[in-house]
């Protein structure tokens, strides 16, 4: 049931409605018990997993990909992590929403349809502008469908947001930590954790094959943003490679990530790796498109991270001029200067030390 779910999301189709599991009968479509607990649909592309009995290192972990629809080895890894589920060589022990987010875009293999998906998780957006169309209403249905979960669900939170990146990195597979005034803190006792969410878990990302992390520098309005700013939860944009087409993705290399996946739906201890395996890197400055004639000073397939020395133009336009690396060394993240108007065009970074693991 699970996988045919999952495949009837992905081809806007369901299987035949004589089949007794198909997901176009009502009194199918819903709900449903696999290993360890049972299964509830609460809308497209949106599948809550409840265990019987949560183990004891349990996290209520929310699980999203496609917010970019054509990003697609995060999905691909989302369909192994419910085969397994379904067919009990995992068996529940954690409450987990997993999300396919901008379904339109995913069945079209492109970026967004209309507007860019993964900025309008805002609590605010009806009031910042035009926020009408497919993305701004599924934008506000994913925000109902967490605050939801991790009402039912308050405990330990956790979000894992799923990309793939357009152009090669130094660094393939990233986090990206959300930005918040407040740093999280160590838990309290049993009987007040749901107050206060646990240490970011540098060691697990390490060992789930992360290679870098980039700490933004101001509020950001993605999906895991939204998770961490609204719920406190521990919450990452995860990179994990390079776009894409479903099939031609290397899941080898994300076996880490794979694992990682497989031990929170089992609600046992994350692995940890060496913090020496991860670089850190913080946001110094955004580049904005700020007018149609922009454009970025250095070439097309630059690799995200590239670094480029004090006194480089990096972009210019009419409008706010050029843009020359002062001070010290920045490296380059996430550049597209075909964003829509006013919006980010790239990060620029420099390196910071490690946090303190404990």
């Amino acid at each position: 049931m699970l996988d045919k779910w999952l495949t009837a999301t992905l081809d806007d189709a369901s299987v035949s409605s004589d089949d007794p599991s198909s997901p176009s009968r009502p009194e199918n479509s819903d709900v449903g018990r696999l290993s360890g607990g049972r299964y509830r649909i609460h809308g497209e592309g949106i599948l809550e997993l409840t265990p019987d009995i949560a183990a004891a290192d349990a996290r209520s972990v929310v699980i999203s990909a496609g917010i970019h629809g054509n990003e697609t080895a995060p999905i691909e890894l989302l369909g192994e992590l419910l085969a397994a589920l379904e067919t009990g060589r995992l068996k529940l022990g954690a409450p987990l929403l997993i999300i396919l987010g901008n379904i339109p875009s995913i069945r079209a293999q492109s970026r967004f349809v209309t507007t860019n998906l993964n900025r309008l998780f805002r609590q605010d957006c009806d009031q910042t502008g035009d926020q009408t169309g497919d993305e701004p209403e599924r934008a506000r249905e994913l925000m109902r469908a967490v605050d939801d979960f991790f009402a039912r669900h308050p405990d330990h939170r956790l979000h894992l947001d799923m990309h793939t990146a357009i152009r090669d990195s130094r660094y393939p597979r990233f986090a990206v930590v959300p930005f918040t005034e407040t740093v999280p803190r160590v838990e309290k006792p049993p009987q007040t954790r749901s107050e206060i969410q646990p240490s970011p878990s540098w060691q697990s990302l390490a060992a789930a094959g992360m290679q870098a992390v980039l700490f933004q520098h101001q509020h950001s309005w993605t999906f895991s943003h939204y998770s961490r700013h609204y719920h406190a939860a521990e919450a990452y944009t995860l990179e994990l490679g390079k776009v894409r087409p479903f099939g031609d993705n290397d899941l080898d290399a994300l076996n880490g990530m794979r694992t990682w996946l497989a031990v929170l739906a089992e609600g046992r201890p994350s692995a940890e790796g060496k913090l020496d395996d991860l670089r850190f890197f913080r946001v110094a400055h955004e580049l904005m498109r700020t007018s149609d004639t922009f454009r970025l000073a250095f070439a097309d397939d630059v690799a995200n991270f590239t670094e480029f020395a004090v006194g480089e133009m990096l972009a210019e336009d009419q409008e706010s001029g050029p843009f020359i690396v002062q001070d010290a060394p920045l490296s380059v993240v996430f550049p597209n200067a075909n964003v829509e108007l006013n919006a980010r065009a790239a990060l620029l970074v420099r390196p910071c030390p490690p946090p303190d693991p404990h």
